[in-house]
């Protein structure tokens, strides 16, 4: 079963005269429940990607389905909605609010419709599975930075989302906190059935990954097998028709 499927994805940045195509026909097929670890150098077009996969920016061509839906066809309410209940979002900087606790950080994205008493139990049980019980009440200032990342992963999880979309989740860790985060993503793919796609350009963390695409210039240039090495040439795995 299929989770996402992108087809020709492209997307194109125009200043003046200058022409950047962050993305480049980008064709490839997610699985549900695995988890997906995106790597390239800087600039190579994750990031961009990543955004797409998430509706926080339209391609300038090309379908993105992500469980069934096509993002090409949303409209700015609808793509509101995707982006709160079909997925989560974990990003390199924690992205927590100063001034509230813990366990209000996990429940932010229901704020503007509001909390259940049900979300309010879920969120202190995914914390607590997390390894958080003591710290509901801290705020940021108070907590470590792999507690931090916990938290932004209990608040991307609160919502039972289809798909968690993680860039550089470890960027601000050190290497040994950033191995825990990662593990921790992958066992929450594989316990709670989730689809998890990762951006990562750190090589000690590839082997986690149950597939490993790399990026390079926007375009998808091969696989990298877990053991390492470079799976199939750019050609390959871009003009590989969608089944």
């Amino acid at each position: 079963m299929l989770a996402i499927r992108l087809q020709q994805v492209t997307k194109i940045y125009r200043h003046r005269a200058v022409e950047v195509r962050a993305v480049d026909g980008v064709t490839a097929d997610v699985a549900a429940y695995q988890f997906t670890v995106i790597t390239g150098p800087s600039g190579s077009g994750k990031s961009t990607l990543l955004q797409l996969i998430g509706a926080l920016d339209r391609p300038s061509s090309g379908r993105i389905i992500v469980a069934g839906r096509d993002l090409s066809r949303l409209t700015p309410r609808e793509q509101d909605t995707y982006r709160r209940e079909q997925v989560g979002f974990v990003f390199q900087d924690f992205n927590l609010l100063s001034n509230l606790t813990a366990l209000e950080n996990v429940l932010v994205p229901f704020l503007p419709v509001g909390i259940t008493a049900e979300q309010r139990r879920r969120a202190e049980r995914l914390l607590g599975e997390l390894g958080l019980a003591d710290r509901m009440t801290h705020k940021p200032r108070e907590l470590s930075g792999g507690e931090q990342q916990r938290v932004a992963i209990a608040r991307a999880l609160l919502k039972d989302p289809d798909v968690i979309l993680a860039d550089e989740p470890t960027g601000e860790l050190d290497s040994e906190t950033g191995r825990q985060v990662f593990a921790l993503l992958r066992r929450l793919c594989h316990d709670r059935r989730t689809t998890v796609v990762v951006i990562t350009h750190d090589r000690s963390l590839l082997e986690s990954g149950d597939r490993i695409l790399q990026m390079r210039d926007g375009r998808l240039v091969g696989e990298v097998p877990a053991c390492g090495g470079v799976g199939e040439p750019a050609a390959a795995a871009d003009e590989r028709p969608p089944q």
